[in-house]
């Protein structure tokens, strides 16, 4: 998985919740992710899922992802959206969003030194967030490349880790025979 995006930037501010990002109505009518992630983000930005393109990355002031355990990361990771930088996530956002495979990244300050419509390029194995507008640089803080987090974001999430986890341990038993 490329942990290097480079990405137009759509800015949200403090405090967006996981029910800003995928809305209670639209999970009680037993719609498909796909289907669902026409309503992501829609209550404060309708319409945001369409006009979301490939790539695109995020960027947030704090407290990102607050709220309830939502799954709300799928929603981002079925649109394609590249990545998420925020000046700080909400722990179980992270974790959440870290066991799908969908990069995020807490940079302080990030919120202040990019604007929408900018691009940026944002290297998520060192933390480094480039505005390839305005030449300015960020260190966020990276995913130390030795821990679980990181394993499990390489690996495109935690159930193609697993997978790849147990396809090495069934040719270690296959070499031993």
């Amino acid at each position: 998985m490329p942990l290097i995006v480079r990405g137009r930037v759509w800015k949200f501010d403090d405090n967006i919740s996981t029910d800003l990002m995928m809305p209670g109505f639209a999970r009680t009518q037993g719609m498909s992710e796909r289907e669902l992630a026409r309503y992501c983000m829609y209550s404060n930005r309708p319409g945001w899922s369409d006009q979301v393109k490939e790539g695109d990355i995020i960027v947030a002031g704090r407290n990102w992802g607050c709220g309830s355990s939502r799954p709300a990361p799928r929603m981002f990771k079925v649109l394609a959206v590249g990545g998420v930088i925020a000046d700080s996530i909400s722990r179980l956002f992270f974790r959440n969003a870290v066991n799908i495979g969908f990069p995020v990244l807490i940079c302080p300050g990030v919120s202040a030194s990019v604007e929408e419509g900018e691009e940026v390029e944002v290297n998520f194995e060192t933390g480094e967030v480039r505005n390839l507008i305005r030449g300015t640089v960020l260190q966020g803080e990276a995913i130390p490349a030795d821990s679980p987090p990181y394993q499990i974001l390489k690996a495109g999430g935690l159930e193609p880790l697993l997978r790849q986890t147990v396809a090495r341990m069934n040719g270690s038993e296959a070499e031993k025979r």
